[in-house]
């Protein structure tokens, strides 16, 4: 029998809040976090703008040490750790400095690419010939796992500590890795999340592809459209989201906050057939994700109150309903937001960034509303009724929410929080 597994702590770093207080009220509110870079404008990219959380170096020194401050040149590791270290005081557990590891503990913490700056920094020193002042911690601000054994090393878990990578599916597939781990009995608790770093070598890939908008420089707030009709393609985003996930039995026992259940979800790949290619979905893995995650969470589609999707404010956020309208074949459609609107698109932050927005929706009894949504596509209206697309928020009970992602490479995650 698997064990049940809830969210007892959160934490994020968002373009629209540095914080959970900030970031509920941005949510309510409809508060954007896309501003202009005077970078990019400077580098020449035809997009200006970008979600990119505000940080004070202050801050950043409550989080780190003065020797892991030395050197420190990546956004990604910033974030993650700030994100993941809220998440785990925020469920009330202690960081203790004692030789022992906690056993029960464990992290799968993800990222897209981590240290770009760094990395670009270590290669001008190398190519200059000055390698040995590359310093002790370029190899540990480049790897991949970096944010991970970052984490691991300040909370002293002994559990699992990993680091996964899927594109843009990257942060709710670590949170269903983290289920699955405590579902199975393995670990009492996960740290769970993905971090993404912010800057032009990260989103240069991306504006060169011409699928980033550049008709928003002087109106960044504007910009990013989800299911509008005038949508223009994503704005590129950055931060981190965290989630402590806990063995119910665990947490109960400790009188732990718990802000809503996981049930489960599903993760697979279109293959690249079917429709599906390196930057598009195969629809038809879609509905499947979709309707194995119901499945397996043991729920019906009509108990699913509100939909927090992926809507990038591309031209595939009409075929995303109409694949959510396949897989549920329900009457009536549930809620659907998209968080975008405000944030940008976060890249492999974006699932866990967006699961804690899910989360706090359910905590909450509210569901928020879509900016820059005033004239919604018509391929969108002729699918689902108007009313199901707020534009505010709503005060509103949710028991149950589903979460998606889906990334380049043709991968999809689906999780499904359930109200305890």
């Amino acid at each position: 029998m698997k064990k049940r597994v809830v969210v007892t702590g959160m934490g994020v770093v968002a373009p629209n809040g540095a914080d959970l207080v900030e970031f509920e009220d941005a949510l309510r509110k409809g508060k954007s976090g896309i501003r202009f870079q005077e970078e990019l404008e400077k580098l020449k990219f035809s997009c200006q703008i970008a979600g990119k959380p505000q940080i004070l170096e202050e801050k950043i020194a409550e989080y780190f040490s003065p020797l892991q401050l030395r050197g420190l040149n990546s956004s990604g590791i910033i974030y993650g750790v700030i994100a993941g270290t809220d998440a785990w005081k925020d469920a009330g557990l202690k960081i203790e400095d004692n030789d022992q590891p906690d056993w029960d503990s464990g992290i799968v913490f993800g990222t897209g690419i981590l240290g770009v700056d760094k990395f670009r920094e270590a290669i001008h020193l190398i190519d200059a010939g000055k390698t040995r002042r590359l310093g002790s911690t370029s190899v540990m601000q480049t790897m991949a796992s970096g944010i991970s054994a970052y984490l691991g090393g300040i909370l002293g878990c002994g559990n699992q500590v990993t680091t996964n990578s899927s594109a843009c599916t990257t942060g709710t597939e670590a949170l269903l890795m983290g289920f699955e781990r405590i579902a199975a009995g393995k670990a009492k608790r996960m740290l769970v999340g993905s971090c993404s770093d912010h800057g032009p070598y990260v989103w240069g890939g991306f504006d060169a592809m011409r699928i980033l908008p550049s008709k928003y420089n002087e109106n960044p707030t504007e910009a990013s459209r989800p299911m509008s009709t005038s949508a223009a393609g994503f704005v590129p985003g950055s931060g981190a989201g965290a989630l402590v996930l806990e063995d119910y039995e665990s947490a109960k026992a400790r009188g732990a906050k718990i802000y809503a259940e996981v049930l489960g979800g599903a993760v697979n790949s279109g293959g690249q057939r079917g429709g599906g290619s390196m930057t598009a979905a195969n629809s038809e893995a879609v509905v499947r994700c979709i309707k194995e995650a119901i499945e397996f969470s043991e729920i019906s589609a009509e108990e699913i109150d509100a939909i927090n999707g992926h809507l990038t404010a591309t031209t595939k956020d009409a075929l995303e309903i109409e694949n959510w309208k396949k897989a549920l074949n329900r009457a009536d459609f549930p809620y659907i937001n998209s968080l975008k609107g405000m944030t940008g698109h976060c890249l492999a932050a974006s699932g866990s960034i967006e699961c804690v927005a899910s989360v706090l929706q359910i905590d909450k009894s509210f569901i928020f509303g879509n900016v820059n949504c005033e004239d919604l596509n018509p391929e969108i209206s002729n699918l689902v009724s108007e009313e199901k697309i707020p534009r505010k928020t709503l005060e509103k009970p949710v028991n149950i929410l589903a979460k998606s992602s889906f990334g380049f490479g043709d991968v999809n995650a689906v999780v499904i929080f359930k109200k305890i």
